[in-house]
């Protein structure tokens, strides 16, 4: 396959377009970027339907912002509970979806890159022509999610734990870390110099997250009162493309958060006001409860963000970097995160120990080796060999 340039790629997304990007959201502004035509494939739209024309099913929209990147946002024609009661119809149905979605695009789509582990759209249904990658970022929950993978030329993901999920399949598969959007290269780090009057602890993501270890994270808050916890990220349904829990003990987790006097939510920001803001922090914290985690502590995609600042990182239990602890400090259990809140206040009262500038460089070549335009040319190299 020549190389990642002068491509129409489609990406399919489990996530609308939104405000908060994650990894599907920068591939596919890093592939424009390299001169490629790339269309987003949003979800069906709230998994609505109406029986009408393609033309008013699904419509392209051109991001200026992002040259060489445009939205397909479109609703089925059949109702999207068949999926679940009827897979085989449902299929058939999708045939005539990805029919016309292809048809709206008016040129041969030379790559099919799904990051789709609800199995919406089968790889077949591309037909022949079309190289297939498949990039699970998360791990796969259920036979849909294994079966997503079928009809792939290549496999790449984030850790070795997914990867081993899909062996069976006997599909050429390589680890591929998360990637750093550019907006978060900063230029070196001088010597460290802790905020005035109060320390600054940041973290990053969907707090509506219902895999977030919550007990835990509002344990470390109330424990400090004299640090400042500042949080990135949704914290109502509306704020949020990428999903999220908004029951009841989501709702209070937030307002348990909100009535602490050390926490500013923030809200979402854009990669670059995120980036930032990130940089202004003088630790970083990672508190997920892994054994409902999405990724099951394994990878997380801030961390490249986290290690772009160069600042210290607090972490629960996470697998790819378990032996790099210059990198990350986290907790050894993978049971729970009881050591958590210690290990947090041993390192801000050694703040400045963990934020030694030999540790800050560490940390950004470590993000710097990982940019999003950095995978794509390990991806290129590795699509060569196959």
């Amino acid at each position: 396959m020549p190389d990642l340039v002068n491509k129409t790629i489609l990406i399919i997304s489990p996530q609308d377009w939104g405000k908060m990007f994650i990894s599907k959201h920068h591939y596919a502004i890093a592939l424009a970027k390299r001169g490629n035509e790339v269309y987003f494939l949003n979800p069906p739209d709230n998994f609505k339907w109406q029986v009408a024309g393609k033309s008013k099913r699904i419509r392209i929209e051109k991001l200026n912002e992002y040259p060489g990147l445009n939205l397909i946002w479109h609703q089925l024609y059949f109702p999207y509970r068949i999926k679940f009661h009827a897979k085989p119809v449902y299929d058939f149905l999708m045939k005539k979806q990805v029919k016309d979605i292809l048809s709206v695009i008016e040129k041969p789509v030379d790559i099919v890159w799904s990051f789709d582990l609800g199995h919406l759209y089968p790889f077949y249904l591309f037909g022949e022509n079309a190289l297939k990658i498949f990039h699970p970022v998360d791990e796969p929950a259920g036979d849909l999610a294994i079966r997503s993978a079928e009809g792939a030329d290549i496999i790449f993901s984030v850790t070795k734990e997914i990867l081993g999920r899909y062996r069976h399949l006997n599909i050429p598969s390589y680890f591929v870390n998360h990637g750093l959007s550019e907006e978060f290269l900063f230029s070196g780090t001088n010597n460290y110099i802790p905020s005035a009057e109060f320390l600054q602890i940041g973290m990053s993501g969907n707090l509506l997250r219902t895999d977030l270890d919550r007990e835990t994270l509002l344990q470390i808050v109330r424990e400090n009162p004299d640090l400042v916890f500042n949080f990135f990220g949704s914290y109502t349904p509306a704020q949020s493309n990428i999903g999220g829990g908004d029951d009841h003990h989501t709702q209070s987790f937030i307002i348990s958060l909100r009535s602490l006097p050390n926490v500013v939510l923030h809200g979402t920001l854009t990669p670059g006001e995120l980036a930032r803001e990130l940089q202004k922090m003088d630790a970083l914290l990672i508190c997920y409860d892994i054994k409902s985690d999405q990724s099951k502590g394994t990878n997380y995609h801030k961390i490249m963000e986290y290690l772009s600042t160069g600042k210290a990182i607090v972490a629960n239990n996470i697998t790819t970097y378990e032996k790099l602890p210059d990198l990350i400090r986290m907790t050894e259990s993978r049971e729970n995160n009881n050591e958590l809140p210690a290990l947090f206040k041993e390192t801000i009262c050694c703040i400045e120990k963990y934020n030694d500038p030999s540790l800050q460089q560490k940390r950004i070549g470590y993000a710097k080796e990982n940019t999003y335009s950095m995978q794509l040319e390990k991806i290129d190299k590795l699509l060569s060999q196959s």
